[in-house]
């Protein structure tokens, strides 16, 4: 699949040639790396990703015709700026939200001034002024219902650059390093690293072959699969962590607005009374449009997207659950693409779409049904069906219980008519061993952002590819 799907790309430019760094992803990790090793200068770098410009990536389904026509790559998923930072463009100013950095680099204060300088990176490139202060009385007033129900909500300060704002702000990244000399090589596939006896790496793309003293991985959520493929074949440590599985919701606006006053984009976490299981809700997108996502291997899942100017009447949000798989099926990774090779063909190669009404009574959704909804879905390029039918029987009893919950704190989410989208899986769960400079057991070879399980988010992601190319500053200094 991979293979004819690679072969459909247009045929462009080669590219040929030697490099100290070779970063392949251009998603929040891959940016902030090559901007960091740019501006310590005496560094060749050359920055790959398999999609185009933040300013060429626009998604049929937010046009007029709202409908996907399959581009190659999948604008949502893949190109400079990566999948996160072109959804709601949203920057925790939390080490521990988004992944955590705290424990990666062994301390609160220096995880904390990382995020802060990946902030005022952002600022730098024009990212909006607004911080989003939590509403400290809002909270108080929630957490003591959110305890009557075992959960919690994190308060968090955010800068919210939406979708449109962060194309922008990708845009005069993306300048920047073109003119510091990086090379910057959008539609261009990294197909397989290899690594020399002489300690210097080749890096085959689609685009002809680069050679570097080190290379850095950072591929996103969209290329998890290939990360993992490749650090197997070179030797590399990898283990697997938890998988978050679950689903996207969408609600009126005014029935999360007691949550989206206090948090901008509200973090809850909560255990279900019947498995004990993490339920978290991630990426709230008050006012936003819920997108669809296809893989480079054909599988389909959904998101969220937020404008600074664009509005629905609607808010969106990730409601996930956290699963940790045991021998013999430790691989996570395997076990997501598996539900989403199931999903895809029952919705037909669209998101599966069902009201909570229907998914409670076990009975699949009709276009019919949900017309009788008060709500209007944002992304129409669905199929209604049974999600019951596509995720396994425990994450569907977890989203029941846990929207019941949530309920308390925002009333109105555990309504019959709540829409359902089907599948939301987040593709972090491989972990490639790694030292504290963020290199993996084969010298050279760098590992940063959600891909490589580093990561939860735009924030984190940035954080770590910093810490990859000050590693990598320091490895090439010895080498």
């Amino acid at each position: 699949m991979v293979t004819q799907y690679l072969s459909r790309l247009r045929t462009l430019d080669r590219y040929v040639g030697d490099y100290d760094v070779v970063i392949v992803g251009a998603g929040p990790a891959g940016l902030f790396a090559a901007l960091e090793l740019a501006e310590a200068g005496g560094v060749k770098v050359a920055l790959i990703d398999g999609g185009y410009k933040a300013s060429q990536r626009h998604c049929p389904l937010q046009t007029p015709l709202e409908k996907c026509t399959y581009c190659v790559p999948c604008h949502i998923m893949y190109g400079i700026g990566g999948a996160g930072t072109l959804s709601s463009g949203l920057i925790n100013l939390r080490p521990d939200v988004g992944g955590d950095l705290h424990e990666l680099v062994g301390d609160w204060d220096r995880a904390m001034e990382l995020i802060n300088y990946v902030d005022s990176i952002f600022v730098k490139f024009g990212a909006p002024g607004r911080v989003y202060e939590p509403n400290m009385e809002y909270l108080a007033k929630l957490s003591a219902l959110a305890a009557r129900v075992n959960a919690r909500i994190i308060p968090i300060r955010q800068r919210h650059m939406g979708t449109d704002g962060s194309r922008m702000v990708v845009e005069a990244m993306t300048r920047h390093l073109e003119g510091a000399g990086v090379a910057v090589m959008y539609a261009t596939w990294a197909v397989e690293v290899e690594r020399g006896s002489n300690g210097l790496f080749t890096v085959k793309t689609t685009r002809g072959v680069l050679n570097a003293r080190a290379v850095l991985l950072a591929p996103g959520r969209g290329g998890a699969e290939w990360l993992v493929s490749q650090l197997k074949r070179l030797g590399a440590s990898i283990d697997f962590g938890p998988v978050d599985i679950g689903v996207r919701v969408e609600v009126p606006y005014h029935v999360m607005k007691p949550l989206t006053d206090a948090v901008h984009d509200p973090k809850v976490v909560l255990y279900t009374s019947k498995y004990d299981d993490k339920v978290r809700t991630f990426c709230t997108n008050p006012r936003g449009f819920v997108v669809k996502e296809v893989y480079s291997d054909g599988t389909i899942g959904v998101n969220g997207e937020t404008y600074l100017e664009k509005k629905s009447d609607n808010t969106n949000f990730a409601f996930l659950v956290t699963l940790r798989l045991t021998d013999p099926m430790e691989d996570t990774l395997e076990f997501g693409k598996s539900i989403a090779r199931l999903a895809t063909k029952l919705g037909g190669g669209k998101p599966l779409i069902q009201r909570l009404y229907d998914l409670e009574r076990g009975q699949r959704s009709t276009w019919d049904r949900i017309r009788r909804s008060s709500i209007s879905p944002t992304l129409k390029d669905v199929t209604p069906g049974d999600i019951s039918l596509a995720l396994p029987h425990r994450i569907v009893e977890d989203i029941i219980e846990g929207l019941k919950k949530l309920d308390e704190l925002a009333p109105g989410v555990a309504s019959p008519q709540t829409l359902i989208y089907a599948p939301e899986i987040k593709y972090y769960s491989a972990r490639p061993a790694v030292d504290a400079n963020l290199m993996t057991t084969v010298p050279g070879l760098f590992v940063a952002g959600d891909g490589a399980g580093l990561s939860r988010g735009i924030n984190v992601a940035a954080a770590t590819g910093v810490l990859a190319a000050r590693g990598i500053l320091k490895y090439l200094a010895q080498h």
